[in-house]
């Protein structure tokens, strides 16, 4: 099992609550870098088992944590991949995933501030897929192999901009400066009792706004990686945002979007809890 974060720009492995710095407990084996702990992800991982805490770990401040993944070469996302969401939205299931993407600058770690845009910004709950070793042209039966862990993800969108002409702009919409919280943790699928049926929920200031299950996914994350990879090599630390389930704020009724000074928080159960206040822009 295995829970790496980024403390600081230090990658560890946090260990019941504690943080086990990489490179330092290793004598320098392993490298500092989060993103440089991807070619060895199964060496960190067999090496982790046999490491135990000790006093003069410190405790893990979540507020200190950046993104468990900070320069990962793409990052994909995946529009209407919710049955709930499809039937809030109005809109037919895909027969095929809708893939865009969100610019890697976008990343945030799980407590960072998120800059407001405009007034129609909204909120996006979603289960996050890091790879971890390269897949190209990988079956659905074999995906997994592929797959490093989850963390959890905001796709925060601004919905004026994403519509602000047809065709819709997908990308500049959900890639502004932290648009794309992530962590707290990268969490290994050894730690699930079923991948493929994780609880995620997203609060805005305390009041629920989504709660459903990946068992939702109208295209599981295997058939994800087998489309994606049909076309594009996904590289280790790549990303894939998954989908959002219904609750988002667009298609509500009085529509609501977000306002400066609250705090949205998107959590997925046996992964943990991004909070993310909200800004006016800088």
């Amino acid at each position: 099992m295995m829970r790496l974060i980024n403390l600081e720009g230090r990658a560890g492995l946090e260990v019941d609550g504690r943080f086990i710095d990489l490179a330092t407990r290793s004598d320098g084996r392993f490298s500092s870098d989060p993103m440089g702990i991807f070619p060895m992800l199964d060496e960190v991982r067999a090496w982790g088992a046999d490491q135990a805490i000790g006093e003069r770990d410190p405790e893990v401040d979540p507020k200190r944590l950046g993104p468990v993944v900070p320069r990962p070469a793409q990052v994909f996302a995946i529009g209407l991949n919710y049955k709930d969401h499809a039937e809030e939205a109005g809109l037919p299931e895909p027969q095929t995933p809708m893939v865009f993407t969100k610019f890697p600058s976008c990343l945030a770690g799980p407590h960072a501030e998120i800059p407001l845009t405009s007034d129609r910004v909204d909120w996006e709950v979603e289960q996050v897929v890091v790879i971890g070793r390269e897949a190209k042209g990988v079956s659905a039966a074999r995906a997994w192999d592929h797959v490093a862990g989850f963390c959890v993800g905001q796709d925060i969108s601004d919905r004026r901009l994403q519509f602000s002409d047809k065709p819709p702009q997908f990308s500049l919409g959900k890639s502004a400066r932290a648009f794309g919280p992530i962590g707290p943790a990268l969490v290994s699928l050894d730690e699930f009792d079923d991948p493929d049926r994780l609880v995620l929920r997203c609060r805005v200031d305390g009041e629920e706004m989504q709660s459903s299950t990946t068992a939702n996914l109208i295209f599981s994350v295997p058939e994800l990686i087998e489309y994606i990879s049909g076309y594009c090599t996904l590289l280790p630390g790549d990303l894939i945002f998954t989908g959002t389930p219904g609750g988002v704020g667009s298609v509500r009724e009085p529509r609501r979007y977000l306002r400066a000074g609250e705090t949205i928080e998107s959590e997925i159960e046996g992964i943990g809890l991004l909070s993310n206040r909200c800004i006016e822009r800088i």
